[in-house]
């Protein structure tokens, strides 16, 4: 090798040491980032508890020194523990990690910026507590139940009301009477004037007439969160009936002040 090859290694190799130790911050440099007089003068306001005051000087000391890793320190800590702006303390704790990586607080330091970036979303996105988080799933099951037996309710209602027009309509055709009207079907008062079935005098009915309902008939008035199901339990009835006396109901949306009739169970009373 010659010697001007080693001349240019030799070279390359002090500039490469020079690079790497300006990056890193040594003990003494720390010193001397301490000892700028703006750096000096925030301690002092620290001290005095000049936390506005003692920011405005780190600052300045950072426009002096654009890589005082003390400097960003200095400005976390306010941020973190006296001005509580847990953004601001996560942007110097990350400078300071940045130009100081081998710091011996630098633990220390990273569990600082985890629990700041909690809190930066805490006030971002309140979670709720898991008591309410629990209730309100228990609520949400609750309304999927009752709208899969609406559901449920309404389809049978459809497959029998479709059967029995079927048999009006052939009964129809055929001039025979038309078959009496199951007592699973909604009440023939509920019916229009012109399909509502006539029973011959010699049919019985499969199940019992249902009792003619009173003048006035009992109803409930919803008041303020209230649920179908909450009604039911404090009438003491099923939900299933509450539903059935109410075939336009839709549990999601009552309103308050609606008027809901209760089972003939109760009406009886």
């Amino acid at each position: 090798m010659s010697f001007g090859t080693r001349f240019i290694l030799s070279a390359l190799a002090c500039c490469l040491s020079v690079t790497l130790t300006g990056c890193s911050p040594s003990g003494q440099s720390q010193l001397d980032e301490e000892k700028e007089p703006h750096f000096v003068l925030a301690k002092s306001r620290v001290n005095a508890m000049d936390y506005d005051g003692a920011i405005e000087a780190f600052q300045e000391s950072l426009e002096v020194n654009p890589r005082s890793a003390s400097a960003h320190f200095q400005l976390a800590c306010l941020y973190d523990t006296k001005i509580s702006d847990p953004a601001a303390a996560i942007y110097h704790y990350q400078e300071k990690l940045r130009l100081d990586p081998n710091a011996d607080n630098a633990e220390v330091i990273k569990q600082r910026i985890y629990s700041c970036k909690q809190l930066l979303a805490a006030d971002v996105l309140p979670l709720p507590s898991s008591p309410a988080a629990q209730r309100q799933l228990e609520d949400l099951v609750e309304t999927n139940r009752e709208l899969q037996l609406q559901v449920a309710r309404l389809q049978e209602v459809v497959r029998q009301w479709n059967a029995y027009f079927a048999s009006q309509q052939a009964a129809a055709r055929t001039n025979v009477a038309p078959p009496a009207n199951p007592g699973t079907l909604p009440s023939t008062s509920q019916m229009p004037d012109d399909i509502s079935p006539q029973l011959p005098s010699t049919t019985t009915p499969t199940l019992p007439k249902p009792a003619p309902a009173k003048s006035k008939a009992h109803t409930h008035t919803v008041a303020a969160g209230e649920t179908p199901a909450a009604i039911a339990r404090k009438y003491g009835v099923k939900l299933d009936a509450l539903l059935a006396a109410n075939p336009g109901l839709v549990p999601t949306h009552l309103r308050v002040g609606q008027i809901i009739n209760l089972p003939s169970s109760l009406t009886g009373q």
